[in-house]
């Protein structure tokens, strides 16, 4: 397959789950913020993975954000200006999803603002993202 149809694949996945994570946020009866915080940090670990298949940079099976991010280091050095944003999603993509961790409604919102910002900054080193 070639290299720029797993980019574009990737980014599509990514856009697929910060949708979702939109949509799901407007739920107002029965909210699920669990599933918000989910969808955006999978949006970020596709947006990341994405970017690494873009640079031709290998990767590990993995949901950790950090991981990624210090893999695009070198390449994209601004990265850094987006880690706090990655150290705060990362938490979503286990540990929210077995009994035990329930997310606020107050984390689902800063969950969204932080895929948001994670996807603006991306929108300029991937195609396929809209603005």
């Amino acid at each position: 397959m070639k290299k720029s149809a797993n980019v574009t694949e990737w980014v599509v996945k990514a856009e697929q789950d910060f949708e979702g994570a939109c949509i799901l946020a407007r739920k107002r009866k029965k909210p699920v913020n669990d599933l918000v915080c989910f969808h955006c940090q999978q949006s970020a670990e596709k947006y990341l993975k994405a970017c690494l298949t873009l640079h031709e940079i290998p990767f590990a099976k993995t949901h950790d954000l950090i991981k990624f991010k210090n893999l695009l280091s070198g390449k994209i050095p601004e990265i850094e200006l987006i880690a706090d944003l990655l150290i705060f999603l990362n938490e979503f993509s286990v540990q929210y999803r077995y009994p035990g961790e329930k997310a606020s409604a107050a984390y689902a919102r800063r969950a969204l603002k932080a895929a948001r910002d994670v996807r603006k900054f991306f929108a300029s080193r991937l195609p396929g993202i809209s603005r």
